[in-house]
């Protein structure tokens, strides 16, 4: 799993290794200029520089010590079968991929999955998942563009409490007319799933592009307005130098980051570890 990270990270890690002097003694400066190298927010870049000892060279102890307090937050525990997953974020994000990922990670643990279709807004959405469940193998519950989307949601949940499914996971749309409309759609979403099963959505998740680094902060403080978020998946770290944004998104949203996204295969979605996360960072800079 760690090497699995490391390479996920790959272009975060070589903006460190690029950047860090010749002889590899890491001050206070250097440091912050490595952490605003791989997009760490200024703020929170001066804030561990802070909290660290009061001398000019770090100690890489020190260091993951004071890293590891951005990822203090827990995702909360649910008993539930099914467990059903509200996943929210925008379109381009890798929100349906993302899905189908999980889909693959419960799947390889021996757990049954079904899939709701309740982006209804694209036509696109609708297909690419029922492309992936046809890839998996596993059954899902769609309709036609423009179907109500509380409706898809009701079927899917009801049809995994009928089945005995361990998981549902429910798509949702990532842009509608106005942020009204979208509020409105999520909203009944989440009731109407109350109504199929009490308690359900049991974890309503966003996907954040990983690519976007820090810029993702904004959108996700959106969406949290919207209907409250319990976690984050952050997507195409493999593809970004942007891996610091991790610390402003877990301190700004107070929220836990519960898996990364590090390539493009179905098995490329990693649960996420602070302390693996942080050695990872801590390895490269020292």
């Amino acid at each position: 799993m760690f090497n699995f990270l490391k390479k996920g990270l790959q272009k975060t890690l070589n903006s460190f290794t690029n950047s860090k002097p010749a002889d590899k003694k890491i001050t206070k400066d250097v440091l912050e200029e490595l952490l605003l190298e791989a997009d760490v927010p200024y703020e929170i870049a001066q804030e561990i520089i802070y909290y660290l000892p009061p001398r000019e060279i770090i100690d890489r102890a020190d260091l993951s010590r004071v890293m590891q307090t951005y990822f203090m937050y827990d995702s909360k525990s649910v008993e539930a079968k099914p467990f059903v997953m509200m996943i929210l974020g925008v379109n381009g994000a890798g929100k349906t991929t993302t899905i189908a990922k999980l889909a693959n990670l419960f799947k390889s643990n021996s757990k049954s999955v079904i899939l709701g279709a309740s982006d209804t807004f694209r036509a696109g959405a609708i297909e690419q998942l029922r492309q992936w469940a046809t890839r998996l193998e596993v059954p899902i519950i769609a309709s036609s563009q423009g179907h109500d989307p509380a409706a898809v949601a009701y079927d899917t949940i009801s049809s995994a409490v009928a089945k005995g499914m361990d998981y549902a996971i429910i798509d949702t749309a990532g842009r509608l007319q106005n942020q009204k409309n979208l509020a409105s759609e999520l909203e009944k979403i989440s009731r109407i799933s109350d109504k199929a099963l009490s308690g359900a959505p049991h974890q309503k998740i966003l996907i954040l592009d990983g690519t976007q680094g820090s810029a993702g902060v904004a959108q996700a403080k959106a969406f949290n307005e919207i209907i409250k978020v319990d976690g984050v998946i952050i997507t195409k770290l493999d593809g970004t130098a942007k891996g610091g944004a991790l610390f402003g998104i877990a301190r700004e949203l107070e929220l836990p980051i519960l898996y990364i996204g590090v390539g493009e295969s179905k098995d490329d979605l990693i649960k996420f570890n602070p302390k693996e996360f942080v050695d990872t960072i801590c390895d490269a800079i020292f």
